[in-house]
């Protein structure tokens, strides 16, 4: 999966290159030239913009692919297991139902002291 997710993050920034490169108006990379160029103009915008729409594609079929394996649980470089946060929260108690599990706290009764009697006479 990180295999993946490192393509991913080079065709993003190939991507990235390929649209900044693209002049609007039909220039690009060709700086001038006449028809007979290999990469003329048209050309050009040509190329590019078949790359954009094939990295475009590359980018969704490994997200897809990334979501895919991560939901079926597989962490290839850990050899298995659950992850640390789905340990911890394994270990973390359950809360109990609204009203069963927590109880008001109560004050004990005050303490009566017995007070002392008078001497007799």
């Amino acid at each position: 999966m990180l295999f993946l997710i490192i393509l991913l993050i080079i065709i993003c920034v190939a991507l990235g290159l390929f649209v900044l490169i693209q002049n609007p108006k039909g220039g690009g990379l060709a700086t001038g030239g006449s028809g007979s160029n290999m990469f003329g103009v048209q050309r050009t915008g040509d190329v590019l913009e078949k790359g954009t729409w094939v990295l475009l594609t590359l980018v969704v079929v490994i997200s897809l692919a990334i979501t895919a394996i991560g939901k079926t649980g597989s962490t290839g470089a850990t050899g298995g297991g659950d992850s640390k946060i789905q340990q911890q929260l394994d270990k973390t108690p359950t809360p109990s139902p609204i009203g069963g599990g927590i109880k008001p706290a109560t004050t004990p009764a005050p303490a009566t002291t017995p007070t002392p009697e008078a001497p007799k006479k």
